[in-house]
């Protein structure tokens, strides 16, 4: 499943409404589950990060910006994912995935040709802020998806695709350590699976690169969405 999520994330992204409900179905607790994934999502994104980085790709005025309210809201996302019922969070990420697989068909994101250096200032710059933290606050509690959210975000206002990927990977890298830490410290990591989670993920990003070019990402696309819609009535349907 790693090998397929690193895959999809190079094609399509969305890697991680696969893995977090294939966890599950492998018989991990949901919140464990969800701990566990957090070990593949860490790895994958310090060689995103560090690829923008070396190509001077990365805006630090953003960065300022966007990591503390993500730091303080993945604190409190966080906390809540070790504290809900499992069952109750299967429904909700069950819920996550259709509203997932409605965007990936609707697919909103319309990055402008040329984004701005510097982020908003005034009461935008406010709205950004909160805007931050509750990705923090989603990316905490549930992951699956945060890429998309943080795209559409910086995407209206106003940063072109390839800077608002290269601050995807980077505000996620800085946050999931601290998501990690937390459910480590509450036993809710398989390291096992996790590492293995990860292998796969590391295979499956040069895999993608071809599977691209043979079938395009319309078909990639198609198929990972049918996938998740079938995981979501699992869920639901118990």
């Amino acid at each position: 499943m790693g090998l397929v999520a690193g895959a999809v994330n190079v094609i399509a992204g969305g890697g991680s409404m696969l893995t977090l409900p294939v966890l599950i179905f492998l018989g991990l607790p949901a919140g464990v589950a969800n701990g566990t994934n957090r070990v593949a999502i860490l790895l994958q994104n310090v060689g995103a990060t560090w690829s923008f980085h070396r190509r001077k790709l990365v805006g630090w005025p953003w960065l300022r910006l966007a990591v503390p309210p993500a730091l303080a809201g993945v604190l409190v996302g966080t906390w809540a994912a070790v504290r809900i019922d499992d069952a109750l969070f299967e429904r909700i990420l069950a819920l996550v995935l259709l509203a997932a697989a409605a965007w990936t068909l609707w697919h909103p994101i319309r990055p402008p040709a040329v984004g701005r250096a510097e982020p908003p200032a005034g009461a935008s710059r406010w709205g950004l802020v909160a805007a931050f933290f509750g990705v923090g606050v989603y990316g905490g509690f549930i992951q699956a998806g945060v890429g998309f959210v943080l795209l559409a975000l910086t995407s209206a206002f106003g940063l072109d695709l390839i800077r608002g990927n290269a601050i995807k990977v980077t505000v996620v890298l800085i946050f999931t350590p601290v998501a990690l830490a937390i459910f480590a410290w509450n036993g809710m990591v398989h390291w096992p699976y996790g590492l293995a989670l990860s292998a796969g993920t590391v295979s499956g990003a040069l895999v993608g690169v071809r599977l691209q070019v043979l079938k395009g990402q319309r078909w990639v696309r198609q198929v990972v969405t049918a996938a998740i819609v079938v995981f979501a009535l699992r869920l639901l349907l118990g």
